[in-house]
């Protein structure tokens, strides 16, 4: 059913305000999403009436703060179809959750290993990848775009040899918007018996994600990417690897026992989990995801694909504008160059009109050398965004070309 888009822009209050004496037009979510009352109101309540350290403790407040952090792990792995919730660790985002798994599995990379990205990974998911690399003295190859913007699976299949260990991918290009096919991708590497990390910080917010049918080995994504707070995050992994794997921070909790000659470690997912968690960041980052959820993220991807069609269609009629990133499926996101015009000399302009863009290469680098850029105008659409907001960017940016031309 449609998005009650009144109703639910009245959910955000930061929306509400003005920049610049202009209304607040946010086309920034692919950086962050706002966040709703919802998820506001949990982290205060819980810092108003839960506040305790959890695991911890045998009073009344930690026992009822350790439940409620145990059903927000609950709640998070069952909404992106985990089977158990053992597989879910907390972290403080994407990125945090792809190092994680990146120096756990230097114990399985050797000399000349190889390790496989994209094209058009975010720096988070390649920097790790490539410092491992040189740490090991492994291979990082990468798997090059299409001119749309998608990938070629048969050049993956080129690509792999019996030395590749991993592969590593985004679910949703930051840049292009593509969705990549994942349990397609999933299927060709563990054929080799490869195991797969997918970078879904872009998708959790935008596209059904159930990570037992796409059958990837770990999927990292972030809360504040799903109107959620920043600085949490989470980790899904098959407890088969997660069992396997070295835990890469040491403290407290994530202990079973101690003493001065031997440390033993706890069970997944807690012996990832080293010191205090940020309690009240997972029980927002379930706000943000139960708001989704009530929502009904198919609702939400039909509302988004046709604010994307209509956003394209009228960006196109603009004399000198290249759409980059242009696959038959993508989501959220429209990245532009305009001829002669420096994106960062856009995005200030619009700014001053209230529009909140991003410009520059988007953590990128190696995707706008690629693409022979040095980086783009990029609207990234959410769930409470218009064609009436649409309409006021495209008289933006028209306005902002001609002070600039």
């Amino acid at each position: 059913m449609p998005l009650e888009l009144t109703k639910i822009r009245n959910d955000f209050p930061i929306l509400s305000q003005k920049v610049h004496n202009k209304p607040l037009i946010y086309f920034d979510n692919g950086a962050t999403t706002q966040k709703p009352w919802e998820v506001i109101n949990r982290i205060s309540e819980y810092y108003k009436t839960e506040n305790s350290n959890v695991h911890r403790g045998t009073h009344y407040l930690s026992q009822v703060a350790t439940d409620h952090f145990e059903n927000a792990r609950k709640y998070i792995s069952e909404f992106i179809g985990a089977s158990n919730q053992r597989e879910l660790i907390f972290t403080k985002g994407a990125t945090e959750s792809i190092n994680l798994v990146a120096t756990a599995m230097s114990d399985y990379i050797n000399p000349d290993d190889e390790i496989i990205i994209t094209a058009m990974e975010h720096h988070s998911n390649m920097v790790p990848w490539q410092q491992l690399c040189l740490k090991r003295k492994a291979n990082l190859k990468h798997l090059t775009i299409q001119p749309d913007g998608s990938l070629d699976l048969n050049k993956l299949e080129r690509l792999i040899s019996p030395s590749t260990k991993l592969l590593a991918i985004s679910h949703i290009s930051n840049v292009l918007g593509t969705i990549n096919p994942i349990k397609e991708i999933v299927r060709i590497a563990h054929k080799h018996n490869i195991p797969v990390l997918v970078d879904g910080a872009q998708a959790i917010a935008h596209i059904k994600v159930d990570v037992q049918e796409l059958d990837c080995d770990f999927y990292a994504f972030s809360a504040h990417k799903a109107y959620g707070p920043m600085g949490m995050g989470a980790l899904y992994g098959k407890a088969e690897w997660l069992d396997r794997l070295s835990p890469y921070q040491f403290g407290g909790e994530m202990i079973s026992t101690v003493s001065f000659s031997k440390t033993t470690f706890n069970e997944i997912p807690y012996k990832f989990e080293a010191g205090t968690p940020d309690v009240a960041g997972a029980l927002g980052m379930e706000a943000g995801l139960r708001y989704i959820d009530k929502l009904g993220i198919d609702n939400i991807r039909k509302h988004e694909d046709e604010l994307l069609e209509y956003a394209t269609a009228k960006v196109q009629e603009l004399e000198g504008v290249s759409v980059i990133g242009e696959s038959n499926d993508k989501t959220a996101v429209l990245s532009i160059v305009i001829e002669g015009i420096h994106p960062f000399d856009l995005g200030t302009l619009l700014d001053q009109m209230g529009i909140a863009v991003r410009t520059g290469n988007h953590c990128a680098q190696p995707l706008m050398s690629c693409l022979n850029i040095s980086g783009t105008l990029r609207a990234s659409f959410g769930l409470y965004n218009t064609k009436d907001e649409v309409d006021i960017f495209i008289v933006g940016l028209k306005k902002a070309v001609s002070m600039l031309v």
